[in-house]
């Protein structure tokens, strides 16, 4: 009896010291060097685009490109989180699996209220992603209608998944790069409509009921940016001054503002049928290197909610992390407005970010000061002036973002931000115009482990950048020979804890 009862003492410590090790692991996964601490980043491997981001009874569903079998590129399932305040996340099993119809490629997510698809049983709604099936068999035989459109569905508020039997819905006709669809209830009509990348222009299909589809026209042969393949796009309605226009997001892979992947967006009308735009003038929703594939949350009524992957294809593979591999950028809320004529897309951080944030602390000009490495930093000038903001370390390595007063332009430098060696194009300068017409300014940056947003006037100039210094930047300083308004810095609580 003395010897089973000291044997049972013994699996109990067993048990105890194994549970406090994994908790501690599991603790640890999110304190590894250059891990986000106000940014979401799954726990391990590889993550890239946004997926089937939809709000549905109070929370923030974010599904992903996600490789649970390593920290590079390999076949797509779609990840999955959730949110109550868009700030903590929770990770949640993987929501699809690649399938004999192949890989798990990008797309969305509808909660269909009226139930047009006749998923929904016993009053329950249900949730609709819609994805590309892309089949590396077809595409290795050199098909070129190896990417389709399905559907899955939940009735369970995103828990758990079931494939329409009747996959794929929407077959492809002969074009390589037929994928990402973008899905959106439009009410004047009564129908869904489909926004999809195909190659080097947008085709926008609709349906009554997610399963049958038709096309309706096609957009931007001839309009917008062309150094690479179009993807990711998005569709939605905004209003300034009392008038809608109509927002058409197209990511796009190369052919960037400052080199790689990057995000342009077209201004226009949308009849339910075709998107006109504008004008025919290239614009970009961020300037950065790191913001991709970036699209809006469904179900979130007038509010349109951003959020992007904070990589770029030319060097995603290629960071120097270890147990994972990139992240997301902060949610942004979108706006119209209007500048000298033009309506310009604005993007800001949600307000939801103050919700970690700390008490705001007045900052010296010109005088160094120690931070914690993540942090929101806000300025504003009186008048025009040259500044520049110095986040470095005891390595001498240093980040540098500013305004050029003579060139009208922000930028960013991370030339001696650190580890730059993986890839010859990371290290750079990077510009942005300004676009606002007023003789005053802001700025507000978002400051992390290993990234920087920026957003001026409002977010009329919006840019985003990563580093990867070989120790934490401690120290910031912000330069100017011309007097502030007004130089305050908050810390931010990590998001993890």
């Amino acid at each position: 009896m003395k010897r089973n009862f000291k044997h049972l003492l013994s699996l109990a410590f067993v048990v105890i010291g194994a549970t406090a090790l994994a908790q501690t692991q599991d603790n640890n996964k999110y304190q590894e060097q250059y891990r986000p601490q106000v940014h979401f980043s799954p726990r391990e491997h590889w993550i890239n685009d946004p997926n089937g981001m939809v709000y549905y009874n109070g929370t923030y569903h974010l599904f992903y490109q996600y490789y649970p079998g390593g920290t590079t590129w390999g076949p797509m399932y779609w990840g999955h989180a959730q949110s109550k305040d868009l700030m903590h996340w929770k990770e949640m099993p993987i929501a699809l699996y690649p399938d004999s119809l192949g890989y798990i490629f990008s797309g969305s997510a509808v909660a269909d209220i009226h139930n047009t698809s006749g998923f929904g049983k016993n009053g329950r709604i249900p949730l609709v992603a819609i994805f590309t099936h892309h089949d590396p068999k077809g595409e290795k035989s050199g098909r070129n209608d190896f990417q389709n459109q399905s559907i899955a569905y939940s009735l369970d508020e995103g828990k758990t998944w079931t494939k329409y039997a009747g996959n794929p819905v929407l077959k492809n006709t002969g074009i390589r790069d037929f994928r990402d669809p973008k899905v959106m209830w439009f009410e004047p009509q009564k129908k869904w409509i489909m926004t999809l990348a195909t190659q080097d222009h947008i085709t926008f299909f609709s349906s009554p009921d997610l399963k049958r589809w038709k096309q309706e026209s096609e957009f931007g042969k001839q309009l917008g940016a062309h150094g690479g393949v179009w993807e990711c796009p998005d569709l939605f309605p905004l209003k300034v001054d009392g008038k809608t226009y109509w927002v058409l997001v197209v990511n796009l892979n190369p052919g960037g503002p400052n080199g790689g992947s990057a995000t342009q967006y077209f201004i226009g009308t949308f009849d339910g049928h075709g998107f006109t735009a504008v004008d025919g003038k290239t614009r970009w929703l961020d300037y950065g290197p790191d913001e991709y594939a970036g699209v809006t949350w469904s179900n979130t009524g007038d509010r349109k909610i951003f959020l992007g992957w904070m990589s770029n294809w030319a060097y995603a593979n290629l960071v120097p992390t270890e147990k994972w591999r990139n992240a997301m950028t902060i949610p942004r809320d979108l706006s119209l407005k209007q500048v000298n004529g033009e309506v310009l897309l604005a993007s800001l951080p949600v307000p939801e970010l103050n919700g970690i944030k700390e008490p705001a602390k007045s900052v010296t000009l010109n005088k160094a000061s120690t931070f914690t490495g993540r942090g929101l930093l806000k300025l504003s000038t009186a008048y025009l002036i040259d500044y520049r903001v110095i986040l470095s370390n005891s390595l001498g390595e240093e980040l540098v973002i500013g305004y050029d007063k003579k060139a009208r332009q922000y930028y960013i430098d991370r030339t001696k931000a650190g580890n730059t060696a993986f890839q010859k194009d990371f290290k750079g300068r990077f510009f942005a115009p300004r676009f606002s017409s007023s003789q005053s300014s802001d700025l507000t940056l978002v400051i992390d482990a290993a990234s920087i947003e920026l957003f001026a006037d409002q977010g009329l100039t919006t840019m985003t950048a990563i580093f990867f210094p070989d120790k934490p930047f401690d120290h910031f300083k912000v330069e100017s020979k011309d007097r502030l308004k007004d130089l305050k810095l908050s810390g931010l609580n990590a998001i993890w804890k």
